[in-house]
């Protein structure tokens, strides 16, 4: 029992220690986590400080992945004016081309750029400053070349080098990566459609007087934009024609939402009027329609006034005729009486007045 406690004991403390080396050996293989809240380090001028020694790299064995201490050196330049998406996207494809890959990024100066490509809108510091920025990128080499040579690649231990397969026509070269591509350093990333420095700066110049107009209202001066007396007080009458639009836009926008509202009121109290109207015809109907409270009513009336009136023929007469028990007409029944001016003063009374009065 005590020698298979202790054998027992023994496995598993080899286990313990197997288990602590496996994770010692994961540790070695992980890349070094950069903290997000420090900015990417400038590369200097004597190269690479790494110690580590720089040992060729096959394509093959960087996408195996390699140890920790040793990263996977990874290159990309441009000139990175107006840093947009498609920039961070090409950035991110480098980043992640191997499992364990440390991305350098190189940025053209103004001299360099403005002699090979153009004027920048942005200056070289301010596209430096840009790219240390970039969480993808772990090191950023300023000045870096317009074309890439065996002793800058050395000098600075790259390994690979990213950028689009589109062939790079500028320097009098059809190709400024061709012989990047021949050595085998060149791995290919992918283009993003719809967005690019030159498009950016075609935006701007296409509503130029909107842009102008905006920064002249945000507070900028006239002399500030390069823009003469002029055209300065032709965008700020532009600018007050189109305040009375949107004034005027938006007094029509509430009058129709007031007609509507308008609308809606009068189709509620049609609605109303129509179920109160239907309502009244259906209680007059209730009250003075056939077989109801206001007929009987009538019928009763007519009831009581037969019973009342004095010339209804007794029940015990003789006479079994209509027209004997009942006059047609009740008003011939009651003396006809005549109603006449009392004579005048003074004048004599005719003899058929005397007769008809003895009478």
């Amino acid at each position: 029992m005590v020698n298979r406690r202790r054998n027992g004991s023994r496995a598993n403390g080899r286990a313990g220690r197997g288990g602590v080396q496996t994770q010692q050996q994961q540790q070695r293989k992980r890349p070094p986590i950069k903290a997000l809240r420090e900015p990417a380090i400038f590369a200097k001028q004597s190269g690479s400080a790494s110690d580590t020694p720089h040992d060729k790299v096959t394509l093959a064995q960087a996408r195996r992945g390699t140890p920790a201490h040793r990263p996977v050196r990874v290159y990309a330049d441009g000139i990175f004016d107006l840093f947009h998406s498609g920039h961070a996207r090409a950035l991110m494809q480098a980043k992640n081309l191997f499992p364990n890959t440390q991305l350098i990024v190189g940025v053209c100066s103004d001299a360099l750029t403005h002699k090979y490509k153009g004027y920048t809108v942005m200056t070289e510091d301010e596209r430096y400053e840009a790219l240390i920025h970039c969480r993808y990128v772990d090191e950023v080499v300023r000045d870096a070349p317009w074309t890439l040579t065996s002793e800058f690649l050395e000098k600075h231990k790259i390994d690979f080098v990213a950028h689009d397969d589109i062939p790079y026509t500028s320097a009098g070269s059809e190709d400024v990566y061709k012989h990047i591509k021949e050595a085998g350093m060149f791995v290919a990333t992918q283009r993003t459609e719809g967005i690019s420095t030159s498009d950016l700066i075609t935006r701007i110049v296409r509503n130029y007087d909107v842009y102008v107009r905006r920064n002249l209202q945000r507070g900028y001066t006239a002399r500030e934009l390069n823009v003469g007396f002029i055209k300065e007080k032709k965008y700020r009458l532009q600018e007050q024609v189109d305040r009375m639009k949107e004034t005027v836009r938006t007094v029509e926008e509430k009058s129709k939402h007031l007609v509507h509202r308008v609308e809606e009121k009068s189709h509620d109290l049609i609605y109303k009027w129509e179920e109160k109207s239907r309502e009244f015809i259906g209680n007059f109907l209730e009250l003075f329609g056939p077989d109801k409270a206001w007929h009987m009513i009538q019928e009763r009336s007519g009831r009581v006034l037969q019973a009342l009136s004095p010339y209804q023929s007794p029940k015990t007469s003789p006479s079994s005729s209509p027209t004997r028990g009942r006059s047609t007409s009740p008003v011939t029944h009651w003396p006809l009486l005549r109603f006449r001016s009392p004579p005048p003063k003074g004048a004599s009374v005719s003899s058929s007045e005397g007769d008809e009065g003895e009478m």
